[in-house]
């Protein structure tokens, strides 16, 4: 069956979660890059742990207490003015260079965004990005006040598209979420921007590793679920040949 509707996951996928860094590392100097990567691992933990514990949060606020934990147990005293400043980058985040050609290379399939982004955050990250323009819809796991890769997230693209799981391709570079999207019954694209030999090697070449090989090497490599994608690709660019 044809694919009738291309929907992405935005943070990791579309817009590079790692332009925090550059701001992290601004608002506190010689911490950029460990707060970047604990403030990432401690957000999603604290994704899954709200909906196992069924005590759901908007985003912003899991986002907000997330970064909290990481300066705290890092040790950083911080000035309010400080924490806004790096929690406004949410609302900028760089997106991939790749990502707007190979949207509007998809037309005319509908184009959606489906996120973990609470309404006020994905609205204002869309729009500040020039992906309003391109979207047909851009959906919040808020409607079902429970976050990915619960079934009952990936069933909003069907209520809000129209279209049945096999009509839709997800693309994500989130394995888990990939592996979430594939077990409801989406066909799926996962984006593996980072080879596993580039992965084993940067984990064996230092003695110590660094705080981003250590966030690659738990967050960008497929997870061993069962649950295998229908495409893997290293780039956004490649999907208009798959679609």
């Amino acid at each position: 069956m044809s694919i009738k509707a291309v929907v992405f996951d935005a943070y990791g996928t579309l817009y590079d979660i790692q332009s925090v860094a550059e701001i992290t590392e601004d608002a506190f100097p010689g911490y950029g890059e460990i707060i970047t990567q604990v403030w990432r691992i401690k957000q999603l933990e604290y994704t899954w742990l709200r909906s196992l514990m069924r005590r759901y949060e908007h985003f912003a606020t899991v986002t907000r207490h997330s970064l909290a934990y990481t300066l705290r147990v890092l040790g950083i005293a911080y000035e309010n003015d400080a924490f806004e400043r790096v929690i406004e980058k949410y609302l900028h985040l760089d997106l991939y260079p790749d990502a707007t050609a190979a949207l509007a290379a998809l037309r005319p399939r509908k184009l959606a965004i489906l996120s973990n982004g609470s309404p006020d955050m994905l609205n204002a990250l869309v729009r500040n990005s020039g992906l309003d323009a391109l979207l047909d819809a851009t959906i919040s796991v808020d409607a079902k006040k429970i976050f990915k890769p619960s079934p009952d997230v990936y069933e909003l693209i069907g209520e809000v598209l129209g279209t049945k799981p096999n009509e839709v391709l997800f693309v994500s570079s989130n394995p888990w979420d990939a592996a979430g999207a594939k077990s409801f019954g989406l066909k799926v694209a996962w984006i593996g921007r980072v080879t596993p030999e580039a992965m084993a090697l940067a984990c064996v070449e230092n003695e110590l590793v660094a705080p981003l090989t250590m966030f690659k090497a738990i967050r960008t490599q497929m997870d061993e679920l069962g649950f295998a994608p229908d495409h893997r690709i290293r780039a956004l660019s490649e999907l208009p040949g798959i679609a």
